[in-house]
C-alpha cells in the first residue's frame, strides 16, 4: 500500500459535493484529512493523505480532477532554504521515507523531493527553519489568486 499527500482546492461550485467520500466508496482508498480550511461559499483547501495501490490512487486523483477539484502533490510544496541549512542532520532521523539523508562523501544533508510525502516532521525539528512546506491560506486574507 502506498501513500500520497495532496493539496485539494475546492472552488465554490464543487465544495459542497461529497467527492472525498467517493474516494473511499468508489475507489476503496483510505484517506486522512491532515488539515482543512473552508471559506463558506468561496473556497475550500484540504491537505489530504491518500493510501492505497499506486494505480488506484492515480485513478482517484483523476476522478477528483474530472470533478473540477484542483489537485497538487505536496511533494512539490516542500523545499529547503539552503542559506539556513547547517547540515546538522536533525531532520534525517525523523524522515519516514528517506527523502532526507546524509551524503557520506561530504557529510551534508541531501534532500530528494521525489521521495518526500510532505509529512512536515523535518520542519518541526529543524532548529534553523531550513525546511519549508505548504501552509494553507490565511482565512482572513482577501483577493487570493495563487495556490
Amino acid at each position: 500500500m502506498s501513500s500520497k499527500n495532496v493539496l485539494l482546492i475546492f472552488r465554490s461550485n464543487i465544495m459542497y459535493k461529497p467527492v472525498i467520500y467517493r474516494l473511499a466508496r468508489d475507489f476503496d482508498l483510505v484517506f486522512n484529512i491532515l488539515e482543512a480550511k473552508i471559506l463558506p461559499r468561496r473556497e475550500g483547501r484540504i491537505l489530504l493523505e491518500l493510501r492505497g495501490p499506486d494505480d488506484i490512487i492515480e485513478k482517484g486523483i483523476k476522478f477528483l480532477e474530472e470533478h473540477n477539484v484542483v489537485v497538487e502533490p505536496l511533494s512539490d510544496k516542500v523545499w529547503r532554504e539552503e542559506e539556513n541549512c547547517v547540515h546538522c542532520g536533525a531532520c534525517v532521523g525523523l524522515c519516514p521515507t528517506g527523502a532526507l539523508s546524509v551524503d557520506e562523501t561530504d557529510k551534508k544533508v541531501s534532500f530528494d523531493v521525489k521521495k518526500c510525502v510532505a509529512c512536515g516532521m523535518c520542519g518541526l525539528v529543524c532548529p534553523f527553519e531550513a525546511m519549508r512546506d505548504v501552509t494553507l491560506f490565511d482565512p482572513f486574507a482577501e483577493g487570493r489568486t495563487k495556490y
